[in-house]
């Protein structure tokens, strides 16, 4: 007798299950996106609510939301430039500076002007939705840095307490910190589990983003070094592709770097261009006489925020060399924290140049995951009431730099 229709139908679920099955690495990455869920959407919760206070509050005072978030500051200068290329030069009132666009890294104007072309919502639009997508990519990254150190906990609270800080109204306006930290945080997952071409190409990527990405780099070089050290120390074979990722790291910050030079006539173009716009490395006598002007004077709050801000950060820096924090992060935030402490002007914005340094929050993230339920709670809600109406005094009301 021939099989029942239920058998046939049995058996040939049998046979076509296997061929719809993902392939491992769809599926180990379903189980990782699955893992990181709470997380994400904690992120996503906290900024959206932060769109919302200062999108209303945009409101209130007559001005289009959209141009608040995607048009103000550097914002403006990327839409420009993903318009109508490089080639921008502004004369200061003052007629102390010269703002040249030649200072803003190529690849998320390249980026919006991609998009747009496929994506025609306008570039504004496409600008938002790049950094926006960027920033939960790079939620992503911060959590699978903090599972892989210390646990699914600590990812968890790593992600909330990144998200909450004063000045991530960032991560949802059109800037690149969202794009350089979700290309940082990758690579440095890529580093710590030694996937090393990967690292590389995530680094060279970042130094096409921001000045900053240079850390990026850094903390690839370091690995690498460390890696090969270790192998060679044990007798082990060395590993190619960990001298290759070194090699290749920089080459994104650097060939901006040349290129600048080559079309300003000067191997030390960018850092000109730097300086006509008031930013030069002084070794950190700028910040210095800041501080001291706010403690024998006075000034706004963003200003006094901005100081209490980076001295968390270098002391935060301190816990995580105490703790002995793995040496590729401890030089990508060694990078960040120099560049943004050493550089002149644009105090205002240190916060900003320094968001990107997310391992810099594992000491307290580990400190918190010790706390009880209710405490954490608490805690967690006071740092995002904080944070969000800062946020929204940042980018609405304050006119200081971001």
């Amino acid at each position: 007798m021939g099989d029942s229709p239920m058998q046939t139908s049995n058996a040939l679920k049998r046979r076509i299950a296997p061929r719809l099955d993902p392939p491992p690495q769809q599926r180990r990455w379903r189980i990782e996106l699955g893992k990181a869920l709470p997380a994400l959407t904690l992120f996503v919760s906290v900024r959206l609510t932060g769109v919302i206070m200062a999108t209303l509050w945009s409101i209130h005072l007559g001005r289009h939301p959209r141009t608040v978030a995607g048009l103000e500051w550097d914002g403006h200068w990327y839409w420009h430039i993903s318009q109508y290329g490089y080639g921008l030069i502004v004369h200061a009132k003052s007629g102390h500076f010269i703002w040249n666009d030649l200072a803003f890294f190529p690849l998320f104007p390249g980026l919006i002007h991609a998009v747009n072309t496929v994506l025609p919502i306008g570039p504004v639009n496409v600008a938002l939705l790049i950094a926006w997508t960027a920033a939960l990519a790079a939620a992503w990254g911060v959590y699978a840095v903090g599972e892989l150190l210390h646990g699914r906990r600590i990812g968890i609270l790593l992600v909330a307490l990144w998200a909450l800080l004063p000045h991530a109204i960032i991560l949802t306006m059109a800037y690149t910190e969202p794009v350089m930290t979700a290309f940082a945080a990758w690579g440095l997952y890529a580093v710590l589990t030694r996937r090393w071409l990967t690292a590389g190409t995530l680094a060279v990527l970042a130094g096409l983003t921001r000045p900053n990405g240079l850390a990026v780099a850094a903390a690839v070089v370091t690995g690498a070094v460390v890696h090969i050290w270790q192998l060679r120390r044990s007798g082990a074979p060395t590993a190619p592709r960990a001298w290759v990722a070194a090699a290749v790291a920089p080459l994104g910050w650097l060939g901006y770097i040349g290129w600048v030079g080559l079309r300003t006539h000067s191997p030390f173009g960018y850092f000109h261009v730097q300086s006509l716009w008031g930013s030069r490395f002084d070794f950190g006598r700028f910040t210095v006489h800041e501080f001291k002007h706010l403690i024998v004077g006075h000034d706004i709050l963003a200003v006094y925020a901005t100081a209490a801000i980076v001295l968390g950060y270098l002391l935060l820096f301190v816990f995580c060399v105490l703790n002995r924090m793995p040496l590729p992060l401890l030089a990508y935030c060694a990078v960040l924290i120099v560049m943004a402490v050493g550089g002149t002007h644009f105090f205002s914005s240190k916060p900003r140049f320094l968001l990107p340094a997310f391992p810099l929050l594992i000491p307290l993230a580990r400190h918190l995951a010790r706390s009880r339920l209710r405490t954490l709670v608490i805690l967690l809600s006071s740092l995002a009431v904080v944070s969000l109406f800062y946020g929204t005094y940042l980018l609405t009301v304050s006119h200081r730099a971001l």
